[in-house]
């Protein structure tokens, strides 16, 4: 008993600033919110046990006392979907894991009043919060999904956590693993913190790390990936953007993408800045900005990233799937994808594939600058992937991969206005017949500082196709 006074003592003071001994009395309430432990509430903690009733109860005593920190003790807590309330803490001790329920019975429906194409996926979650304020979860335990116990489509399950139009969020430390679906899902949420966490997630299908959805001052970083679909996306499933973002200082694995925005844009991505990350290990981009939605792509920096072993380290598409996010409204037009800048990417183990900077007929990408980038290529193209016809693709689902071997080994870019490549070195592990860089309808181009591998065979190591305004320097 003197073990879990102290230990909750320790807790107050550690999480609010409170020093023990102060009792909770009018005027204080807010200097020291209580502790409620969900232990005391008829959570067991044994692993075989279904707490979700225990912990409810928990959080419901905590948010009907005006808020404060429901503290998760060592062990592993069993649990369907638990509800979070306004002024509420999840505090997980080292040790505590909570464990989702592997019966789908215990994951009730939560249709969301916000609506976005999202309600085409699963309606169910193991940890869910909808219009709520000053929410935070914290500590250094974990909370598993064991979503390998989930088969099926979208609806059969779960995210292991979703707020939803949420304010004033804040999650740090803890441990996300084995989704069934997306781990962390914030829609159409102002103003989160998400600040040191680990996510682990490659036992299902869909296993996106972080999903920023039509969401308002975000920060991401110093986070630790690994996921079977991307680790950090942007996503845009309804007519609001996601704006005013920060991710930093993450380091990010991924059977996808490693950093994306899109597929769904509807209501675009503005003001975002993306620094100081390290990618291995990944599938397919490392970066990846997509257009295909409507919307539009406005004031986007990526500065400082390393990559090892990627499909492509950087992937641009402005397309044209035209997908509404609800259903019976009208196709959307095509979007706009301007003012980006990438600077400082240092990349080795890329495939043979390049890098694609794609916009279409009458749309170009637009304002796009490339600057101080070291990109290392597996090699290996012939003269037949030098003189292949691209085809257009507007409404193909977006992926690095789309237009098959590019023409160029580096960049192949098409249909682009006010494009500038400077101090750029693009290296080959082996020979290859393809030019470095090829430029196909691009209008205003600057290139300044290019440098090309010395096993690179093309004649040309930079090819033009309708270029107007061009000016190529130092390469």
């Amino acid at each position: 008993m003197a073990t879990d006074w102290v230990r909750r003592k320790f807790l107050a003071m550690a999480a609010f600033g409170a020093a023990p001994g102060i009792q909770r009395m009018p005027g204080q309430a807010l200097a020291r919110p209580d502790v409620f432990s969900v232990t005391k509430f008829g959570a067991a903690g044994d692993g075989v046990r279904l707490d979700t009733r225990g912990i409810q109860a928990t959080i419901d005593a905590c948010a009907r006392s005006g808020g404060g920190t429901v503290y998760f003790p060592p062990g592993r807590f069993v649990s369907g979907t638990i509800y979070l309330r306004s002024n509420i803490t999840l505090y997980f001790d080292p040790g505590a894991v909570l464990l989702g329920s592997s019966e789908l019975s215990h994951y009730p429906v939560s249709v969301p009043a916000f609506r976005s194409y999202t309600d085409n996926y699963t309606d169910k979650s193991l940890i869910y919060g909808e219009k709520l304020e000053r929410i935070s979860v914290k500590g250094s335990g974990v909370i598993d999904g064991q979503g390998g116990s989930f088969e099926g489509p979208y609806k059969l399950r779960p995210y292991l956590f979703r707020l939803v139009e949420c304010r004033d969020v804040s999650i740090q430390d803890v441990t996300l693993k084995d989704s069934a679906m997306w781990g962390l899902h914030l829609l159409a949420c102002d103003g989160a913190d998400v600040r040191g966490i680990s996510i682990h997630s490659r036992v299902n299908k869909n296993n996106d790390g972080i999903d920023v959805d039509c969401c308002q001052r975000v920060r991401i970083s110093d986070c630790e990936i690994s996921s079977g679909d991307d680790a950090i996306v942007l996503k845009s499933t309804a007519d609001r953007p996601c704006r005013n973002i920060t991710i930093s200082n993450c380091v990010l694995s991924s059977a996808c993408n490693a950093i994306k925005m899109g597929t769904e844009s509807n209501g675009g991505f503005q003001n975002i800045t993306i620094s100081n990350c390290s990618i291995y290990d990944t599938r397919l981009s490392g970066i990846a900005l997509e257009i295909v939605d409507g919307g539009i792509l406005d004031q986007v920096i990526v500065s400082g990233i390393t990559i090892q072993k990627v499909g492509a380290p950087i992937f641009i598409r402005l397309g044209n799937r035209a997908r509404p996010f609800r259903q019976g409204d009208p196709q959307p037009g095509i979007g706009t994808l301007r003012r980006v800048l990438i600077t400082g990417v240092l990349a080795t183990g890329a495939s043979r594939i390049g890098c694609a900077l794609a916009g279409l007929p009458n749309h170009p990408i637009e304002g796009l600058t490339l600057d101080n980038l070291r990109l290392t290529f597996e090699g290996g193209g012939t003269r037949e992937d030098a003189g292949r016809e691209i085809p257009e693709y507007p409404n193909k689902y977006p992926e690095h991969s789309m237009f098959g071997v590019l023409p160029a080994y580096g960049f192949y870019c098409r249909h682009v206005k006010d494009l500038c490549l400077s101090n750029i070195a693009l290296e080959l592990e082996a020979p290859d017949e393809r030019p470095a860089l090829v430029f196909d309808n691009v209008e205003n181009l600057r290139v300044f500082e290019a440098r090309f591998s010395r096993l690179a065979r093309s004649e040309q190591p930079v090819v033009l196709h309708h270029v107007s305004d061009a000016r190529l320097a130092n390469h």
